[in-house]
Order: C-alpha cells, then sequence, then structure tokens
C-alpha cells in the first residue's frame, strides 16, 4: 500500500495479522508531533497501529526503488518474443529474504503458546 492510501485506508480502520513481537522506535520530537497530530486525527487507530502501517508502506516504496540491474540469464520473455534478464540488484535478495523472515515469523507465531 502507497503511504499517499494510508490515510484512506484508516478511514476504513481494517486490521491486519498482528505479532506478539515488539519494537521499541525512538522518534524525534517533529515526527512524535505527527504522529500525535494522526493520532488525534484518526483517533480508531492507536499509535502503534499507524507507526507499523506507516513503516510498511514505506518498505513498500523502498523495495519498489530498488533499481533493476540486468544480469546474464534470460528468465523469460515478453509478448513481443524480446528476452527479459534477471534481475541481479537489491530486490531479489531483499524479496528472498523477506520470505525467509516472514516464514520464520509466522511458524514461531503459530506455535502454541505454555
Amino acid at each position: 500500500m502507497k503511504i499517499r492510501e494510508l490515510a484512506q485506508h484508516w478511514e476504513q480502520t481494517a486490521k491486519g495479522r498482528l505479532l506478539d513481537t515488539g519494537y521499541v522506535v525512538r522518534l524525534d520530537v517533529e515526527t512524535a508531533a505527527r504522529l500525535a497530530a494522526l493520532s488525534e486525527m484518526y483517533p480508531k487507530r492507536h499509535p502503534e497501529e499507524l507507526l507499523g502501517e506507516l513503516i510498511g508502506s514505506a518498505l513498500e516504496e523502498l523495495e519498489a526503488s530498488f533499481p533493476y540491474i540486468k544480469g546474464t540469464q534470460v528468465v523469460t520473455t515478453d509478448e513481443e518474443g524480446n528476452p527479459l534478464y534477471e534481475d541481479v540488484g537489491q530486490t531479489p535478495r531483499f524479496l528472498a529474504l523477506s520470505r525467509q523472515y516472514l516464514h520464520d515469523l509466522t511458524a514461531q507465531d503459530d506455535k502454541p503458546k505454555q
């Protein structure tokens, strides 16, 4: 979800699956003031939810910003039959690591609580 779509999303108050894992984030004064403003504007959202969605959107935009670096291996062809080469930039590594951590975190979260 793009950052510009978050306000509409917050209006609809949809919720995603949350982990028990917490993170401590230190904010500068200006960022804390902006978060407080958003919390007042969207009172159905906890500040932690707002932060989580902002971070998620920022990570999606970061992923999209990684430059494509053409590799040597042809992975497919386009509709005109032109070869499309593998991406050897940061995107494939980021996606693979993200999938790995998603799997690990999901498996950890699915374990019965003791």
